[in-house]
């Protein structure tokens, strides 16, 4: 049975990068925000989010992300029906997920709110990726075209590093790639020789 390492860190932080490494040393990785986007469009979803939000946030069978997160961003009551609805079809498809690649040593779960969904329970490692804030803030306004102060405004909303690093196994410091890298190398062994 493979070990399943969770893989989180704030915005900007690098968690894709790190990723995308470890995918490179033919770790599978499941990167729970592209497949949560997935589980939206089966019928399931959008039955649940038609029911629970009206048919306001469609644009034709289509869910208007731009509309939903309008509704749940500004009303954390909605936010956590959103989860309640979301969460646990990302944690059947994610368990699905782990059946199909159970035959590598490790598989890695990469998600922001490991924590806040509690998803770090189902994880037996945990790495946290950071880098320094300045850093992270430059590359979000060159990922998403956005501005400073909105970048400001989710960081704050999430988990802080330290609070991260006191339920993690390791840490990894994404702030020059080729450090990074190595970081990776070392763990990638550690990792699977245990």
């Amino acid at each position: 049975m493979a070990k399943i390492i969770g893989l989180t860190g704030g915005i900007g932080s690098g968690k894709t990068t790190v990723a995308r490494q470890f995918e490179l040393l033919g770790v599978p990785i499941y990167i729970a925000d592209d497949e949560a986007k997935k589980v939206m469009d089966t019928d399931e979803a959008r039955e649940a989010l038609k029911a629970a939000f009206g048919i306001s946030i469609f644009t034709g069978k289509q869910i208007d992300r731009k509309k939903l997160a309008d509704i749940v961003f500004n009303n954390p009551q909605k936010l956590e029906e959103l989860n309640g609805i979301i969460h646990p079809l990302v944690k059947k498809d994610f368990d699905e997920w782990v059946e199909k690649n159970s035959h590598f040593p490790i598989i890695i779960k990469e998600t922001a709110i490991l924590f806040e969904s509690g998803s770090y329970k189902d994880c037996d490692k945990i790495i946290t990726v950071t880098a320094p804030l300045e850093t992270r803030i430059n590359r979000v306004i060159q990922r998403d075209n956005t501005d400073y102060a909105s970048i400001l405004k989710r960081i704050d909303n999430q988990w802080t590093d330290e609070m991260r690093f006191a339920k993690s196994d390791f840490i990894i410091y994404n702030n020059e790639i080729e450090n990074t890298k190595n970081q990776i190398t070392k763990l990638f062994k550690e990792l699977t020789i245990q």
